[in-house]
């Protein structure tokens, strides 16, 4: 495994989220990963289930025919993992039916976990005794139950001990989510809290909230992706990026880590060679002629630029002094 998995090829690990947003559509689907791939992106990522895997159709039916009607099928899946392959972009895929883990495994670098699963032990033991790395949503949980998943990861495993074995996502699970619950001031404290890489998957409208959680430290940033916002039904469609606002974003990114800078405080490289610190910075001159012997008086002096000759910072070094030589005014002075 390389040193930090979690690292994308333009800093943070970009994952674009199609999810549902086929609808069941598989030319839909394909054409979505295609501008995906196009936009960018490190990870495609999708989601399998089966609607009986998933949602019980007596208790739920509702929602047990909605999952139905958006599923693909493995042959279809394992088409579009090859089309990410083929263009050198992870495929990737939340499992929601483990009965699939063994026909997709081999596409998969890591495991996600989606929010609604953190607390379904059953399903996640079966992808932590396999040991790959896991990214866990955490949507609709506090810190404790957090801890508490991931100390059961690590119990079944202990290999997830590991720093790079697990990233944790700050998350939200609202469509959309309003401005003031997708709390991106989490990101510190679970940095503070865990030893984990640290995340953010967004499900607010617009790329805000991912600059701003980046700033925050977030190093892998999931989004959902389709082509169009106009004219759609499906909720997920309107917290989607598309292809163009994918790379605004990568490049916005760019942009912000150039910002960012280095955190040590210090005169830069481009500062010293411009020569401002001279052309900015003032001396002391006089703003009068100055006679061998006069008293230097603080209305004699005038702190100006540029910064040749006395430094301003020594003007009381002088004052209440007799002047050892005669001065011009505002020449320099060289003591």
């Amino acid at each position: 495994m390389r040193k930090n998995f979690w690292k994308g090829k333009n800093g943070p690990l970009l994952i674009a989220e199609i999810g549902g947003n086929h609808e069941g559509n598989f030319s839909y689907a394909k054409k979505l990963t295609k501008l995906a791939i196009k936009s960018g992106a490190d990870v495609i990522k999708f989601q399998l289930y089966s609607g009986n895997g998933l949602v019980n159709p007596k208790v739920s039916p509702k929602r047990n025919k909605h999952f139905k009607k958006f599923e693909l099928t493995k042959d279809q899946h394992l088409q579009l993992a090859n089309l990410c392959a083929r263009s050198g972009t992870q495929y990737n895929a939340s499992i929601w039916d483990t009965n699939m883990i063994d026909w997709v495994d081999k596409y998969l670098k890591f495991y996600k976990i989606g929010s609604g699963d953190l607390t379904a032990y059953p399903i996640i033991s079966e992808f932590a005794r396999r040991g790959k790395p896991i990214l866990l949503s955490t949507g609709l949980s506090d810190l404790s139950e957090i801890k508490k998943t991931i100390n059961f990861i690590i119990k079944t495993n202990p290999k997830y001990k590991k720093k790079n074995m697990i990233a944790i996502m700050q998350c939200t699970s609202m469509y959309p989510t309003e401005d003031n619950d997708v709390n991106l001031s989490v990101i510190p404290e679970l940095k503070k809290f865990f030893k984990y890489e640290i995340g953010f998957s967004d499900h607010s409208i617009g790329d805000l909230a991912l600059l701003i959680s980046y700033l925050k430290g977030a190093n892998i940033l999931e989004f959902h992706f389709t082509d169009t916002r106009k004219k759609k039904v499906f909720r997920d469609h309107f917290v989607s990026l598309t292809k163009d606002e994918v790379i605004k974003l990568i490049q916005n990114l760019k942009r912000t880590k150039k910002l960012l800078g280095n955190p040590k405080k210090k005169a830069i490289k481009s500062e010293i060679e411009s020569g401002h610190l001279k052309s900015f910075r003032r001396a002391i001159y006089f703003n009068k002629n100055i006679s061998k012997g006069d008293t230097i008086k603080k209305e004699d002096i005038a702190c100006l630029r540029p910064n040749e000759g006395l430094d301003s910072r020594k003007a009381n070094t002088i004052i209440g002094k007799k002047s050892p030589k005669v001065f011009k005014a505002f020449e320099k002075i060289k003591l």
